[in-house]
């Protein structure tokens, strides 16, 4: 549906086990990093989605698929494109890469929600933004 977003993250000593290996809980911080850079990048913010829209955007799903370790000190690519979206969520599929290997592939699910946590439609503007259209 859209584009592919990229944005890097490097792998930092707290985030990783005893190990040194990334920690798998830790995947998910990532790709949360990487919607919000998103976010930014097509400038939506979410303090302002709140504010002027009443909107913002929880986890419904998460599906994870692990596939080789990140390490101490790794540079990390993390991709994000909008697999699907409807009225009131959107499906992302993110993935996470140390150079030309893939070490994770995540499904997420996002809705949008009101400050009372109600679903709501993604404010029309946001979605143009998202799609990659602005609206005339």
């Amino acid at each position: 549906m859209s584009a592919e977003f990229t944005w890097n993250v490097r792998v930092y000593y707290e985030d990783t086990d005893a190990g040194g290996i990334v920690y798998y809980a830790n995947y998910l911080k990532f790709y949360e990093r990487a919607r919000t850079e998103w976010l930014r990048a097509i400038d939506v913010g979410q303090h302002a989605l709140l504010q002027q829209h009443d909107a913002m955007f929880v986890v419904k799903n998460v599906s994870a698929e692990y596939h080789a370790p990140a390490k101490l000190d790794d540079v990390l690519k993390l991709t994000l494109r909008i697999a699907k979206m409807g009225r009131a969520s959107i499906l992302f599929e993110q993935q996470v890469w140390c150079g030309e290997q893939l070490l994770n592939t995540a499904h997420v699910k996002v809705g949008c929600v009101d400050s009372a946590l109600r679903p709501r439609a993604v404010p029309p503007e946001v979605a143009a933004r998202m799609r990659g259209v602005m609206p005339s």
